[in-house]
């Protein structure tokens, strides 16, 4: 393998990722398909690639695409409401709008009702900018088909995606709401800075409790964060801190050091109107990292 190879591998590397992410959501796989596109990269003959990085864009996405429908599969069996695997980022993809919405627990859940073959053309196009010809050559369709996909895919999501975009500053100032009147154990509080008609969604995949669907209303919610957190309060010690999930401000919880769980949420005219708790362990891996993920 030459280091040419090499380097444009390591060049890309965050942003192959990234596409592999918001097409699986899960950050496992995207891994695993990382790998698998090294494996084919190191046997491609250099003097033959004239852009490592659309070539590279090309073997991921296969790959992701494969992936993608073993992970509906599995998600058939999934025990409980599924959510995308949170990762922990750096502070600055919050600054940046585009990318941050398009890996919030809100956009990506939207993406989950999309085909694969149209999930990868609207990642590939909308959040990365990446041409038809190119991505016609990834997905093995012509230019004008990719463009129809594109164009219906698009329309699908902007029928469900959030109307409102709000700053990272906005967030900020909402979930630290949030977490002073959820560590003090307030309901009132925590009432007041939830929408009348929040919805949340836990996901514990079988292995931690978790509710089995979602919690509509926000003295339901309230109760529901408050009764999780008693049940503990007199065995262990528990923490929450703000950190930057998904491009967004958010909660790690922590009992007796451990993570526990990762708490990202969408905001609308300053309540929390969804909120999205993951507490399955296999999935936390990202968020425990001693170092925030760069993407792009």
């Amino acid at each position: 393998m030459s280091d040419e190879a090499t380097e444009a591998f390591l060049a890309h590397r965050n942003l192959l990722f990234t596409v592999a992410y918001e097409m699986l959501g899960s950050a496992a796989d995207a891994e695993d398909v990382l790998q698998e596109a090294w494996l084919r990269w190191v046997r491609v003959d250099m003097a033959r690639v004239c852009d490592p990085r659309a070539y590279l864009v090309r073997i991921t996405t296969r790959q992701s695409l494969n992936r993608l429908r073993t992970l509906q599969r599995r998600k058939e069996s999934y025990v409980g409401p599924w959510l995308p695997e949170p990762l922990l980022t750096a502070p600055d993809v919050a600054e940046d709008v585009e990318l941050a919405e398009s890996m919030s627990m809100a956009l990506m859940l939207v993406l989950e009702t999309l085909s694969p073959t149209e999930r990868a053309v609207f990642v590939l196009r909308e959040a990365f900018g990446i041409g038809y010809d190119e991505i016609a050559a990834a997905v093995e369709k012509s230019p004008a088909t990719v463009r129809q996909i594109a164009h219906r895919a698009r329309r699908h999501v902007d029928a469900r995606r959030p109307r409102q975009v709000v700053s990272a500053a906005e967030t900020r100032v909402v979930v630290e709401a949030f977490r002073r009147a959820l560590e003090s154990r307030d309901v009132r509080g925590l009432v007041d800075v939830l929408a009348s008609e929040v919805v949340a969604i836990s996901d514990g995949g079988g292995i931690r409790q978790a509710s089995p669907r979602a919690i509509v209303g926000a003295e339901k919610v309230a109760r529901f964060m408050v009764g999780g957190l008693g049940k503990a309060d007199s065995r262990h010690v528990i923490t929450l801190e703000t950190k930057v999930v998904n491009g967004g401000p958010a909660l790690v919880l922590r009992v007796d050091g451990v993570v526990d769980g990762a708490l990202t949420v969408r905001v609308q005219d300053g309540h929390i109107a969804d909120l999205y708790y993951v507490r399955n362990p296999d999935k936390l891996r990202h968020v425990t990292a001693e170092s925030p993920l760069t993407l792009r």
